[in-house]
């Protein structure tokens, strides 16, 4: 074999391992976002779609600051997207496209359900709505992921079957 053919194979040897190393990061990052119950909480809260941190922070009953820093953690870990407007900053979910990031959300949020902590978390946020203390003014059950489109097509992507999300919902009611 020509050694400049070798040398290309070798390349792309090498450019292929990369990219699995950034996979495993990309995973790492994402579970390390994950390593904390108010984390998780948060994420449960946020599976309901865009919400202020003074919302979160009413529905945890936490201080703004712990609220603020674990939000910036899930940020940075690529779990969340914010959006600035006049005072109030706004999170939401990052819209899981691909295979594993949308099995891994469609597992919380089928298990948030069956957890009490999370299950009362997410009554409190429908209460809140319901009465008006919180910002948003409509309550949208496990909508931040439903609502997303499949990439190329028009069709909504669905992350699990619909009858866990009756499941999930009546359970809330």
């Amino acid at each position: 074999m020509h050694p400049s053919i070798l040398l290309c194979l070798y390349a792309n040897m090498s450019l292929r391992y990369n990219v699995d190393m950034d996979g495993m990061r990309d995973i790492e990052q994402l579970f390390k976002g994950l390593a904390d119950v108010t984390r998780l909480r948060i994420l449960n809260l946020l599976l309901h779609g865009e919400l202020c941190v003074c919302d979160i922070q009413y529905v945890l009953d936490s201080a703004q600051p712990n609220i603020s820093r674990h939000l910036m953690y899930m940020k940075n870990s690529g779990l969340v997207l914010d959006r600035r407007e006049g005072q109030r900053i706004y999170y939401k979910l990052v819209q899981p496209t691909e295979g594993a990031r949308r099995q891994l959300f469609a597992y919380l949020r089928a298990s948030f359900s069956e957890i009490g902590e999370f299950a009362q978390d997410s009554r409190k946020l429908k209460k809140a709505i319901d009465t008006g203390s919180c910002t948003v003014s409509e309550w949208s059950p496990y909508s931040a992921l439903v609502t997303a489109k499949t990439p190329g097509t028009s069709r909504p992507l669905r992350t699990h079957p619909n009858a866990i999300q009756s499941h999930i919902t009546s359970k809330l009611s």
